[in-house]
């Protein structure tokens, strides 16, 4: 219901490479992990948000999408549905031009939000499931 075959297809393969995830760290058995290496395998820039602010998959972390130095086209959040909403409203001020909540993460004032400030999104699927289907 959150994520029409257009939609993600568009965020996909038509908004642009460089992903913020949030929640993202060197933690290995946390679904982001794995996640973040199929969208690199798919070409995507993989940019890690958390509070450690640690450098996984090779790349920099950031403690908060407003410390990243540089566009960030979807913000793809792997926090628990409570605390998505905020992360949603941080990826519209800084200008991503999609949020993905992931498996699980739903919050459907945050999706009505997002969509009003002009914003693609997706709810409660994974991009490392749909994004093999494209093929």
């Amino acid at each position: 219901m959150y994520g029409d075959p257009a939609t993600i297809r568009t965020i996909l393969t038509g908004l642009g490479d460089t992903w913020a995830v949030v929640g993202l760290s060197n933690n290995r058995s946390r679904a982001a992990y794995g996640v973040a290496r199929v969208l690199q395998k798919y070409g995507k820039r993989v940019v890690p948000v958390h509070p450690k602010a640690e450098t996984v998959h090779g790349e920099q972390g950031y403690a908060s999408l407003a410390e990243i130095p540089f566009k960030v086209d979807v913000v793809d959040v792997f926090v628990n549905s409570e605390l998505a909403g905020p992360v949603a409203d941080e990826a519209a001020a800084v200008g991503a031009d999609a949020v993905w909540f992931q498996l699980g993460v739903v919050d459907e004032a945050a999706y009505e939000r997002t969509r009003a400030a002009g914003l693609r999104m997706v709810m409660d699927k994974c991009p490392a499931i749909e994004i093999p289907l494209l093929d």
